[in-house]
């Protein structure tokens, strides 16, 4: 693995989502896109969905099952959590202290960058009680709780976590190989501080896929089964993916930043895309087309709910940035 800043991918992606304001199209977002069929075989592509991408957050199920094979004992939503962007509400913020506090340590002892919630309303309500930016109100304080005891529980050295060649970092890419069947293509530094490798959209799907195929009681079992059950630690109580994992049963989902999503379910299909402009305005519509495309059974509210990205003029909706496929 080596430090890479290269682009990947090609100039003249397909539009995946168009912005319409009154009734003109003002703007497009290209990407590409990826869904496999139940057998694991690519059913729909659009773009270039074997170019390695950095999946920001949508790694966060990998690195929580890497934390497990090399001994951490977590579960339920304390395991959710730990593949989670969480949104700084109280319930997260509580258990991130469990984990810490589960291995002798506070919050002292995270890497994160100090951040307020990237949930607006968390944010504002915090601010507005006078509260300043910290670490563990960082979305991935719950990641680096889980490889900071993970650290404790193995006798590794819990100041140098974050660094590629840190075994629980080594742990981190071997995991990723192995579910998403390729190797890591590039090795860069994620907006957290931890080291973030590339895989391609296909290799990210199967990735998601592997989880939820796997047999009972495995450690990417485990770690699908917490975050179906406790999806609102995986995001929270106004986010995207706890929204559809509550709306279809069985479903895995997680977003990452740069607007990338991947999402599988019980039956072995799976998909994942990648707005190439990182717009998190266009994943919503786009995610409700891809899920519609895979055939997934979605309830149309929560179908619609996961699809609105409204334009707004004078305070008014006049438009939308909608599907382009």
């Amino acid at each position: 693995m080596s430090e890479s800043s290269a682009a990947a991918g090609p100039a003249d992606l397909p539009v995946l989502a168009e912005v319409v304001r009154s009734g003109f199209v003002e703007g497009h977002h290209r990407g590409s896109l990826v869904i496999l069929a139940a057998d694991g075989s690519v059913d729909f592509a659009l773009g270039a969905p074997e170019l390695p991408v950095f999946p920001r957050s949508s790694n966060k199920p990998m690195q929580a099952t890497a934390v497990l094979r090399t001994g951490l004992e977590l579960n339920g939503e304390l395991l959710a959590l730990a593949a989670a962007s969480h949104s700084a509400e109280t319930f997260h913020l509580d258990a991130v202290r469990k984990i810490l506090a589960s291995a002798g340590l506070d919050e002292t002892a995270l890497q994160t960058p100090p951040s307020y919630s990237l949930d607006e309303e968390e944010a504002e309500a915090w601010i507005r009680a006078g509260g300043q930016r910290e670490r563990i109100l960082m979305d991935c304080s719950g990641k680096h709780a889980a490889m900071l005891a993970t650290c404790v529980r193995n006798g590794w050295d819990t100041a140098s976590y974050l660094a590629v060649d840190h075994p629980v970092q080594v742990a981190v890419s071997e995991t990723l190989e192995e579910l998403a069947g390729e190797p890591v293509a590039a090795v860069g530094t994620d907006g957290c501080g931890a080291p973030l490798m590339a895989v391609s959209l296909v290799g990210l799907a199967r990735a998601f896929r592997a989880h939820l195929l796997a047999d009972p009681g495995t450690p990417q079992r485990r770690v699908a089964d917490a975050m179906r059950a406790h999806p609102e630690y995986v995001a929270g109580t106004r986010r995207i993916d706890t929204w559809l994992m509550r709306a279809v049963p069985g479903a895995m989902a997680k977003m990452g930043a740069e607007s990338v999503q991947a999402v599988a379910l019980p039956d072995g299909r799976a998909l994942a895309f990648k707005i190439d402009d990182g717009a998190k305005r266009a994943l919503g519509p786009v995610l409700a087309a891809a899920l519609a495309r895979a055939g997934v059974q979605v309830p149309a509210d929560a179908l619609a709910r996961i699809a609105a990205a409204p334009l707004y003029g004078g305070g008014a909706v006049v438009g939308e940035v909608r599907a382009a496929f």
